[in-house]
């Protein structure tokens, strides 16, 4: 496995144009959002442990065991990251329009404003060559918030 910063270089390659920053600034964030959303939604498993127990925090814990091998300050970040979405997931989850619904919107929404930044940006998106950088765009922009308030990773 390639450490952290290689990874967050190969990926910051493709994301130099300022607008695409911005777009995945948003675009990113919205796409695990919905994602979990999505999976918040699906059948509960067989056997029922527990509302919190379902195939989003399958993903969230299985997400964060790769953070943990590439940075465990950056997978500390993510887990924060993940209980802020679930709190709004389970917000959400009591609105009259479904769960689902909204996740699909907000997802193919998000999808849409990525390769419009990846066009702007006149690269092709970094997962459709390794897609381990599907998992590295949440962790490239939580990365540069740690920069910023100067935490190292």
């Amino acid at each position: 496995m390639r450490n952290v910063n290689a990874l967050l270089n190969e990926y910051s390659e493709g994301h130099q144009n300022r607008v695409n920053k911005n777009i995945h600034r948003v675009c990113v964030p919205a796409i695990v959002f919905s994602l979990l959303g999505i999976l918040w939604s699906l059948p509960p498993f067989p056997i029922k442990i527990s509302p919190l127990v379902n195939w989003a925090t399958v993903l969230i814990v299985l997400s964060l065991i790769y953070y943990l091998f590439l940075s465990w300050k950056l997978a500390i970040g993510m887990l924060f990251s993940s209980l802020f979405m679930i709190l709004i997931l389970r917000w959400i989850d009591g609105f009259s329009v479904s769960l689902w619904q909204i996740a699909i919107a907000i997802f193919m929404v998000a999808w849409v404003g990525q390769f419009i930044g990846h066009h702007i940006e006149g690269k092709r998106p970094s997962f459709f060559k390794d897609i381990q950088f599907l998992l590295i765009g949440p962790v490239w922009l939580l990365a540069s918030v740690y920069r910023k308030i100067h935490l190292s990773y």
